[in-house]
């Protein structure tokens, strides 16, 4: 399948950041633009996080609303009212991470489920933020790789460090990771049998041994970039400090860009 067109907008800059502890996160661009076709398309695939289009019709029939009513008060985070925004912008930061390991990074990144099954739109999901998953044959392997990111997004101003948040919560994922490999498995059990089973070759790595990878990554608008201390993020501690990956990902207007995608995959529904 073709990456979405949005993925062009995301740069690799070359350029890394030094940690405390002498790791290098590497920095990347989202380059978004007014092209009105590109973000359509966005927000359709953005939508489909929160709501399949074919059961729209369905969950809106008998609440009086309209499609877009019906996503920006019942499915999608509030604008305005705290938790909402913020919600917004670590979802945002979530599906923008899932996306950059799905079709850049080539991992498979299953989120049916996630966000769509929430009973209070406003509340984060729990759980292990992206997980991705690399198969090296068709046979459970020792080169299989499972992917395990935290991301914390940075919209606005703020006193703490999003990427040391994200290596902290990082660290916590070792435990949670059997119970979010299961959620994720349960979730495909309901769509498609063999992907849901395909999460078993790493469920159980004495049985099938494979390769776990850590990342932290930030996501911040550009003023947040400039402010932020990130070069006195410490990773010294983390329990798989060998294969860990740390990334930030900035942009121009980035909270502008979420509420505008937000709005069009509403009113475009």
């Amino acid at each position: 399948m073709a990456p979405p067109d949005h993925i062009a907008w995301l740069e690799d800059t070359g350029e890394v950041i030094e940690t405390a502890d002498g790791r290098e996160a590497e920095i990347w661009v989202l380059r978004h633009g007014d092209d009105p076709a590109i973000l359509s398309a966005w927000a359709t695939h953005y939508r489909q996080h929160y709501c399949r289009d074919e059961d729209l019709a369905d969950l809106v029939a008998d609440t009086g609303l309209s499609n877009a009513e019906f996503l920006t008060s019942i499915k999608f985070p509030d604008a305005a009212t705290a938790p909402g925004p913020s919600t917004r912008a670590g979802d945002f930061g979530e599906i923008l991470v899932a996306d950059f390991i799905e079709y850049v990074l080539g991992f498979w990144c299953p989120r049916q489920g996630r966000y769509e099954d929430r009973e209070n739109r406003n509340v984060p999901s729990n759980g292990t933020d992206v997980i991705g998953f690399s198969f090296a044959g068709d046979e459970p392997s020792p080169d299989d790789e499972l992917l395990v990111l935290e991301s914390k997004a940075g919209f606005r101003p703020t006193t703490k460090n999003r990427l040391q948040q994200a290596i902290n919560d990082s660290g916590k994922d070792l435990v949670r990771e059997a119970m979010s490999l299961s959620a994720i498995k349960q979730r495909l059990l309901k769509i498609n049998r063999e992907d849901a089973l395909k999460v078993g070759r790493f469920q159980n790595q004495g049985d099938k041994p494979f390769k776990r990878t850590n990342a932290a990554v930030a996501v911040l608008d550009d003023e947040i970039f400039n402010e932020m201390a990130l070069d006195e993020s410490d990773a010294s501690e983390h329990p798989n400090g060998d294969n860990l990956r740390l990334i930030i990902i900035r942009g121009t207007s980035m909270m502008d860009l979420v509420h505008a995608l937000y709005a069009r995959a509403a009113n475009e529904a």
